[in-house]
């Protein structure tokens, strides 16, 4: 295999500033985040201005990238303050903002020349003479649409050299087209566009057809015995087709899930840094990376729409659309017991916040930063305010375990299923 001499930026989603943390340990080269107000993610979302600031601050002395999200569609009651919060913005210094209302981005470049501006996914832009039409209005990266495949964004790459192209790798999928949806205002009154999404797409829903030969009598449609998920897509997953992504020239590799907890942000980073690495270095897919992943809660992994136009690549239980686009479960291998918060070397006790059900006798596993290795070890004593347990729930709060070697602190403990 040729080594990939330019490999692209990694970018990981950062819910808060602990997500932000372990993004960049666990090997992110740039985040995103943002305040609630003009951002996709305004439920779920602990980022004050203030939290900014030291999110920027976090970046600066690791030497890596942050960039701001200011993606949502606003309606007129939020431009009046857009000013005050674009001038604080401003003031701190991000890398990027990543944009998608045409109005909020003629605002910004307007007061505030200086900053780069990233066109998000929401602007839908899936051809070379969009891109163009960005280039010659002053942004410096787009986000294309999740709708565009590999042999696309070649084409848009050879026609558009010199603009940066970002493209979507992992994570959850919208079933709107670049999550143009409008399920969530109707049903709930909760704007999707305004990042109040309530992910109406993911519920379970009894769908009827009537035959007019029998007097349209309603019959119900089932899909499987778990019940008929019309819309709810499989999750993106494209750590098989780096090197496609690496040769045509992209130049920033972005992973969905601001909403997600600490552990999906550390093992995304952890499994795509690994294989990037190894790529750059000349080696072939290390399909362990893909085992890592399946550790996570998922609906199930596809390619998306990046592998069209390369099906003599893609997995024959892939091929057919309409079978695989579609996840009806979370699944996953292991369960998230906790992250270390640190190690005591007097007592050998890791101090960890229990996240599921952890048993005298049961066999962790132990995946730190910086590290390719996964460690187990048996649990012998465990202690809830210095009282020994022999059970312990999920939601307890913070615990000790006692372990026989040292671990540092940010690592994560899982249990198999």
């Amino acid at each position: 295999m040729n080594t990939i001499r330019n490999i692209p930026e990694l970018l990981l989603p950062a819910g808060n500033l602990e997500k932000l943390k372990i993004a960049y340990l666990y090997g992110a080269d740039a985040v995103y985040c943002g305040v609630p107000r003009y951002s996709l993610r305004a439920r779920e979302n602990e980022f004050s201005m203030e939290d900014l600031q030291t999110a920027v601050n976090i970046a600066r002395n690791l030497n890596k990238k942050i960039y701001f999200t200011v993606n949502n569609i606003p309606r007129n009651s939020k431009l009046g303050s857009y000013s005050k919060y674009l001038n604080q913005m401003a003031e701190l210094k991000p890398d990027a903002l990543i944009m998608a209302d045409p109005g909020l981005i003629h605002l910004t470049k307007t007061a505030h020349p200086e900053l780069n501006i990233h066109i998000s996914v929401q602007a839908n832009t899936m051809n070379y003479a969009a891109v163009q039409f960005w280039k010659e209005y002053g942004a410096t990266r787009v986000i294309l649409s999740r709708e565009v495949s590999i042999p696309e964004i070649k084409e848009i790459k050879e026609k558009v050299p010199d603009m940066e192209i970002e493209v979507f790798v992992h994570g959850s999928i919208c079933i709107a087209h670049s999550g143009r949806c409008f399920m969530s205002q109707y049903f709930k009154n909760r704007d999707a566009n305004q990042g109040s999404c309530n992910n109406a797409c993911r519920d379970l829903y009894k769908v009827y057809v009537t035959n007019p030969k029998q007097n349209d009598e309603p019959m119900e449609l089932i899909s499987d015995e778990e019940g008929t998920f019309l819309m709810n897509s499989k999750d993106l997953r494209a750590i098989e087709f780096l090197q496609d992504l690496c040769e045509v020239g992209v130049d920033s590799l972005k992973v969905e899930g601001r909403t997600k907890n600490d552990f999906y942000v550390g093992m995304v980073a952890r499994s795509y840094r690994h294989t990037l690495d190894e790529l750059s270095r000349g080696e072939g897919l290390n399909r362990k990376w893909l085992e890592e992943l399946d550790k996570l809660s998922s609906r199930k992994y596809f390619s998306g729409f990046l592998t069209r136009g390369l099906e003599d690549r893609v997995p024959e239980d892939e091929l057919n659309f309409q079978n695989h686009e579609f996840g009806t479960s979370k699944q996953k291998t292991h369960h998230y017991v906790g992250l270390v918060k640190e190690f005591e070397t007097k007592t050998n006790r890791i101090t960890i916040e229990v996240k599921n059900k952890i048993e005298k006798g049961d066999v962790l596993e132990v995946i730190s930063p910086n590290t390719e290795e996964v460690v187990p070890f048996v649990v012998e004593e465990m202690y809830f305010k210095n009282q020994p347990m022999e059970v312990m729930s999920g939601g307890i709060g913070f615990a000790e375990i006692k372990i026989p070697f040292v671990i540092p602190a940010q690592s994560f403990l899982t249990k198999k299923v």
